[in-house]
């Protein structure tokens, strides 16, 4: 599915997210964790890959073995955000340096998470277990 890099289309791009979850059999606490992960990185791509101009964001999901796995990709600016390192969850939250959290959310609710650029996009791969810890 490809959607116009626009916030408001979250919430079609996380339906599409959830119907695949529902179909793939995760719980509803995975798919809640899914979600999450889902809106930071689209969000992220709304925000920051077109900077000049509108784009898209586009999800393709499938089955690896006893693994959901999500491609999201834009050809935005290049910008693997699986760099940015997790804050301080210790400090107070108005004590935090800005950003880097939703890294952390993506590496919380995935089992794993990587990046490549091809040919002029991102892609972001998110896999998770149907049932955690296998």
């Amino acid at each position: 599915m490809t959607f116009l890099a626009r916030i408001d289309n979250l919430s079609k791009f996380e339906q599409f997210v959830t119907n695949c979850a529902i179909q793939f059999g995760l719980d509803a606490t995975r798919t809640s964790g899914l979600q999450v992960a889902v809106e930071e990185v689209f969000v992220n791509i709304c925000h920051y890959a077109y900077p000049n101009s509108g784009g898209t964001a586009s999800i393709v999901a499938g089955t690896e073995g006893d693994a959901l796995v999500l491609e999201i990709s834009d050809i935005g600016i290049p910008f693997n955000l699986l760099l940015s390192s997790d804050p301080d969850t210790s400090q107070d939250i108005l004590e935090r340096k800005v950003g880097g959290l939703g890294c952390y959310l993506i590496r919380k609710f995935t089992d794993h998470a990587s990046y490549r650029r091809v040919n002029g996009a991102n892609i972001l791969k998110l896999v998770v277990l149907r049932i955690m810890g296998q």
